[in-house]
């Protein structure tokens, strides 16, 4: 499976689609389904279908956030996601420990996007309300998207680290490349911007299949 082509075409922009898509290869993977990942003409074809975007939305070079990550797994896949906010990003280690439990009980991987100003609401996945989102909120597009693997978290002394894939990548399939100029990696808690917040979407299998 190869993502190579979509990537070239989404340089510079759409880091949101591209982890959406590892998040995606992650349900092939592990045996959920067998639906080819989706380019992002497919994904933005989908939020129009759902009322979430307007037609001249397929085609264009327009950024997603975390709510239309929740719409397209829920759309085409049926997978539901669970969302956490928090209001910076020296809050995101302090949600270490849950997200901690979140891998190793459902093991999903956790898309993490990076926007300015304050968060100050979740739509749920479920109702597709379109009505419900402020096109100009922060929880919209034109945001910073990151994917993360895993977590280290030390219950003694509270300490902990990202396995974070980095969706900006565009160069070769060439792992020594991705692991050693650190697109692939761990990162510490400072890695995440204090003056920004953070929307964190994990998806959740269907519980009679964990």
């Amino acid at each position: 499976m190869t993502l190579l082509p979509t990537i070239r075409q989404l340089s510079g922009w759409g880091c949101a689609y591209r982890s959406l898509q590892s998040i995606w290869s992650w349900f092939i993977l592990n045996g959920f389904t067998d639906k080819p990942v989706p380019n992002h003409s497919e994904i933005q074809r989908c939020l129009v279908e759902i009322g979430d975007k307007e037609e001249k939305f397929v085609g264009s070079r327009q950024w997603i956030g975390s709510t239309e990550i929740g719409f397209v797994l829920d759309h085409l896949l049926g997978i539901e996601s669970r969302f956490i906010v928090t209001n910076s990003g020296a809050e995101v280690a302090e949600r270490a420990r849950e997200l901690a439990l979140h891998f190793q009980t459902v093991g999903t991987p956790v898309m993490i996007v990076m926007a300015p100003g304050y968060a100050v609401f979740i739509v749920k996945v479920q109702q597709h309300s379109a009505s419900a989102i402020d096109p100009n909120s922060e929880l919209g597009g034109g945001q910073l998207a990151h994917t993360i693997l895993g977590v280290d978290f030390d219950e003694n002394t509270g300490e902990c680290g990202f396995l974070v894939l980095d969706p900006h990548y565009t160069g070769s399939e060439d792992l020594k490349v991705v692991l050693s100029k650190g697109w692939c990696g761990w990162k510490p808690p400072s890695f995440w911007n204090p003056e920004y917040f953070y929307n964190m979407v994990l998806p959740q299998p269907p519980k009679n299949t964990l």
